[in-house]
Formats: structure tokens, sequence, C-alpha cells
């Protein structure tokens, strides 16, 4: 669900595009993913990545016969890497954009998601007139973009490298109201234990953000995860996934 990546190249990826993964072997496929967006993907107390994403992962290659790995990659490196190679493809709940499209292909959606704003409990937050405030969100992300566009000049904005420190800064009072994913911050009000301190202000809104699998430009993988997607959405594999992580749909 984050709309901005820094397209660039680096000397950081060089060694990369001559050490790491080639195109995409028939019998392998490289996933990279972020490991800092629970619940869709996230690395658990054994350093293993967890989440949607790499559930869903998981279940493309099971259905494409192939093995799978997971590597984790933080987000501004995600579409340099996978230019140069370093992976093949990237589930970490990417939003397709027309900005995106012109570096990367990406597959069919495999779930969609909008953006929610983020309050202390019991106090009122006028969503129209937020003049003062102090908001945060991550950076380089649909809602980052959204309070540049709506509220720069207007509002005290801070973004941030991951969610969990847009959520850290919450808690302890330095961010009036937060603007992020509904479907994460969802799993933050339920898991983090400050359900009850905090809860969405107003309606959830741009509820159209599709989420991609990205891949190399002309790369025939978009086709067989497009295949693999299909197939699992028809079997139930998709539906106990998410049933796994929430008890509404969020295809």
């Amino acid at each position: 669900m984050k709309l901005k990546t820094i397209i660039m190249g680096s000397a950081l990826f060089v060694g990369a595009a001559l050490t790491g993964a080639s195109a995409h072997a028939a019998d392998k496929i490289r996933f990279a993913t972020e490991g800092a967006w629970a619940p869709f993907n996230y690395i658990d107390s054994t350093g293993t990545p967890q989440g949607f994403d790499v559930d869903i992962a998981h279940a493309l290659c099971a259905q494409m016969k192939a093995d799978c790995e997971i590597v984790t990659q933080d987000w501004d490196g995600l579409i340099p890497g996978l230019k140069v190679r370093k992976f093949d493809a990237i589930i970490a709940s990417m939003s397709i954009t027309p900005e995106r499209e012109k570096v990367v292909d990406f597959t069919n959606k495999y779930y969609s998601g909008g953006l929610r704003f983020l309050g202390r409990t019991g106090e009122t937050v006028d969503l129209k007139n937020l003049d003062g405030k102090t908001i945060g969100a991550q950076r380089a992300t649909l809602g980052a973009q959204y309070l540049e566009d709506n509220y720069s000049g207007k509002a005290k904005l801070k973004f941030y490298d991951n969610q969990d420190n847009v959520y850290l800064d919450l808690v302890s009072g330095r961010l009036d109201v937060v603007l992020s994913d509904e479907l994460p911050t969802y799993n933050w009000l339920k898991t983090s234990g400050n359900g009850d301190k905090f809860e969405f202000k107003g309606d959830a809104f741009m509820k159209n953000d599709n989420i991609g699998i990205a891949v190399r430009k002309g790369d025939k993988l978009k086709d067989k995860l497009n295949e693999a997607l299909k197939a699992i959405l028809a079997n139930g594999t998709y539906q106990k996934i998410n049933a796994k992580y929430f008890p509404f749909s969020i295809y």
C-alpha cells in the first residue's frame, strides 16, 4: 500500500547485480518483502519473514510447483534490487501506481485497501481542519503523499522510515493523529495493547488502492504468477490465508 519508491541505481546494488539472483529459475522464485508492515510482512522472533504477503508467496509457489525463497529488503531498495536481479519479484504490499508501472510490471491485484486516520480515543478530531496539528505517516507511502498534497503548509507533517516508529511517536504523544493504511492499523489496534487508547477517526477513503506483485519489465513470471493467483482464488487457498489475518475479505 505504498506510493513512491526511490528509483535509482546505486553502488550498493552493483555487487548484487554480479552476485545476486539472476532471472528466476524455472523451479525457484526469490521473493523480496520489507519485513516491517505487520500483519502483511514482518520478522518473527526467530528472524523469519512472516505475514499475509509471505503466506501468499508460498501459496503461489506451491501452486506453481516452484521452490520459494523469501528475502527482506528495506523499502527504498526494493525496486532497485529487483532491477539488478537481486531477487525475482516483490511481494511487499506495494500499490500499483502509474509511476511504478513505468519501471516494473505488476501482476493482477492480490488485495485492496484504503487510508484512514487514527487518533486518541474520545478526542474530537476535525479532519476537515487539521491546521496546527502534528500528523505522522510512513515516508514514501500513499498516506504520506496524501498528507503532502492536502496538508502541507497547514499542519506539521512528520514522516518516518517505518510504520512502527509512527506508532511509537503517536503513543508517546509526539503526534496528534496519524494517517496509514486501514488494514495494518486495524491489526495494530488489535494486537499492540493500545487498542483502548486509540481509535479510527472518520471513515476509510481511497479504498481502490490495489496491491500487486512487482516483477521486472517484460518478465514472463508475471503471467505465471497471475495464473497461480487465479488458481488459489478459485480453490479456496486464498480465502484460508485471508481468514488467518482478517475476519473479512480484503480482496
